[in-house]
């Protein structure tokens, strides 16, 4: 199930958030009454407030699980089960860690048993078949695949249940003592299958206690529709240009083309998984909790470290916190810092796919960023504006065709075509087609890609409180025309897909 998805807007949510807001009124109500019966009115007012403030917030907490595993197990019912393991074996070494880890050996042994069952579960069903591939590859064997299907959201869960556990040792976060308090922070069905990756450090207290405001539940709604309108007004149209350029014939695209279908793959992927992330950042409001956020327009960027700084945030410090500092980060010489740059890249290649493209794609950003920090970041700092964002966005549209194309042979041809080695045209009329009818989306995409929507908001802020209400409901009424648009798309087109679930 996807959030963008008429089941998921029309059914699943509304349910969801009918049970979340009511069940503890229904509760507080009923308890009244019993109280009233065996109560006074002075002991009544006495006791309820608290007890009515901790009940709800555990109904509240029941609601959210039972949805969030409904969710998961929508499509993959069998692989609920691998997520109960995974939770419950963090649970319990964390349990272990506290209750008998008083010296540094015995929390360690906790520590590693964690992590390597959670990285055994993440390698055995994501890297299995690439591994096996390799070695027939490689030695000529015949080592059968396995053909496991990927549990959806592996890689964004794990790494959740890994910090806590690495938390817990560095005594950075508190205890868990109830697992279905832990099952409902990892299995959070907002931000379960695609991120944010949320620690648990970032969500404890809300957890256990949290409030649900009014002004946060209206922001939230509005940061949702914000990623719905992106995903399938911005994502989906620009993705269909993607999908006819890619399925071209080697000899049909000219250089042009092949650069457009360039672009448009990565403004397709920038505002499908930003959409998802505003979506369950969103969410997260609604329901009285506040995910990191995840991205900050990267193609406004001026370097690749500054796109790194703007893209898939809660990817890029979870590599730094628990990869890059514990190996020295940059603290340990030239060499060492090489080492433990191209390590992080490496893995976060790895990360995204089981394919060498990925772990290509992974180097190739490491390479860059060393050349940043040791031998053109000065100089590139100097130039103009505009020419620091060119570079930037031509560099990480080049990595994204790396990026989307698993077949290395594929790859090449394609990388030649945006080279102009093909003996192809610079210019056809399959291009000049293609941006009639998508250059009004293409436009879009490229526009909302920087940071225009705070720049209005923020001048509409400094405007007569006439002026404010005016935009305001102008504003609704735009919500409204392009949510029943959305749906409309939804209703009429097949073409919904997300890609970050494959990770």
């Amino acid at each position: 199930m996807v959030f963008s998805s008429i089941p998921f807007l029309f059914f699943f949510l509304p349910a969801c958030f009918l049970l979340y807001y009511g069940v503890p009124c229904i509760v507080s109500a009923g308890r009244a009454v019993c109280a009233g019966r065996t109560a006074s009115a002075g002991q009544r007012a006495s006791g309820a407030a608290g007890r009515t403030a901790s009940s709800g917030q555990v109904w509240r907490n029941g609601v959210l699980l039972l949805f969030s595993l409904i969710f998961y197990a929508w499509g993959e019912p069998v692989y609920l089960l691998l997520m109960l393991f995974a939770t419950l074996v963090d649970y319990s070494c964390g349990r272990l860690m506290t209750k008998f880890g008083t010296t540094g050996g015995k929390r360690k042994l906790f520590l590693v048993c964690a992590l390597a069952i959670n990285l055994s579960m993440l390698a055995f069903f994501k890297y299995a078949d690439f591994l096996a591939g390799t070695v027939n590859g490689l030695f000529g064997t015949s080592v059968p695949l396995l053909g496991l299907g990927l549990p959806v959201g592996i890689s964004f869960f794990t790494f959740q249940t890994m910090s806590y556990s690495i938390d817990l040792y560095r005594r950075r976060v508190p205890e868990e003592k109830n697992y279905l308090s832990y099952l409902t922070y990892v299995s959070m069905f907002p931000q379960l299958v695609a991120g944010p990756i949320v620690r648990y450090a970032a969500v404890n207290e809300e957890l256990h206690n949290r409030r649900i405001r009014k002004d946060e539940v209206q922001e939230g709604i509005l940061r949702f529709m914000q990623g719905l309108f992106k995903k399938v007004l911005i994502a989906n149209q620009i993705g269909a240009l993607w999908e006819e350029i890619r399925l071209l014939e080697t000899g049909q695209a000219s250089v042009a083309t092949a650069w457009l279908g360039a672009v448009a793959f990565t403004l397709q992927l920038y505002f499908d998984f930003s959409a998802y992330s505003d979506m369950a950042i969103g969410m997260g409001w609604m329901l009285g909790f506040h995910f990191p956020e995840n991205f900050q327009y990267p193609l406004y960027a001026v370097s690749v470290t500054d796109f790194w700084r703007r893209w898939h945030i809660s990817l890029s410090t979870w590599f730094r916190d628990y990869i890059y500092i514990p190996l020295g980060g940059n603290r340990a010489g030239v060499g060492k810092h090489l080492r433990n740059m191209f390590v992080v890249w490496f893995l976060t290649g790895l990360w995204h796919g089981a394919a060498w493209n990925f772990v290509l794609w992974g180097l190739y950003y490491g390479v860059l960023l060393a050349l940043e920090k040791y031998v053109w970041g000065k100089a590139l700092a100097a130039l103009p504006k505009a020419v620091q964002h060119f570079y930037a966005i031509l560099i990480v549209v080049v990595g994204f065709v790396v990026f989307v194309f698993d077949d290395m042979g594929a790859l090449g041809i394609y990388m030649k075509s945006m080279a102009g080695c093909t003996g192809n045209a610079l210019w056809g009329g399959e291009c000049l087609w293609y941006l009639k009818n998508y250059g009004a989306v293409l436009a879009a995409g490229m526009v909302l890609a920087f940071p225009v929507y705070p720049w209005v908001k923020e001048r509409i802020g400094k405007m007569g409180s006439a002026w404010r209400t005016a935009f305001g409901f102008a504003a609704m009424a735009g919500y409204v025309v392009l949510f029943l648009t959305a749906t409309a798309f939804l209703v009429n087109d097949t073409y919904n897909p997300f890609l970050y679930f494959r990770f």
